[in-house]
């Protein structure tokens, strides 16, 4: 019983957001049980089911930011030009393309090949459909 551990503390571990590790054990994507409303994980079942090849650590720790939506995904290319910087993220079967300053990507040591977060964080959203 010492090693079940509560959603929050399996995202802390997981360094993931709370609501994804709960999402991913409604899936059966993370080995957990459900006692009553909340979700109780395996501390040990945790840990080996973890990526063999996990992320290295946050010299700052870990960021709380306010914006929901992070897509992970790959630099597929970085050009800079003056002060600013063109950053092409694949991310699934997408690109996306972000322009940020030169001296932050510069600061942040984009590279191509980098596994990086695109933050979206807007009030409105459009959609669009073809045809």
């Amino acid at each position: 019983m010492d090693d079940l551990i509560t959603a929050a503390d399996a995202a802390k571990l997981l360094h993931l957001h709370v609501k994804r590790v709960q999402h991913l054990a409604r899936e059966g994507r993370l080995p957990a049980t459900r006692f009553g409303r909340k979700w109780l994980f395996s501390r040990s079942k945790l840990m080996a089911s973890r990526s063999p090849n996990p992320a290295p650590p946050d010299p700052m720790g870990a960021l709380e930011i306010s914006a929901r939506n992070r897509l992970r995904g790959r630099i597929l290319s970085v050009a800079a030009d003056g002060v600013m910087a063109e950053v092409r993220i694949q991310i699934g079967d997408q690109e996306i393309v972000s322009i940020i300053t030169r001296s932050s990507a510069e600061r942040l040591q984009l590279g191509v090949g980098d596994t990086v977060y695109a933050v979206v964080k807007s009030t409105e959203v459009m959609i669009a459909k073809p045809g």
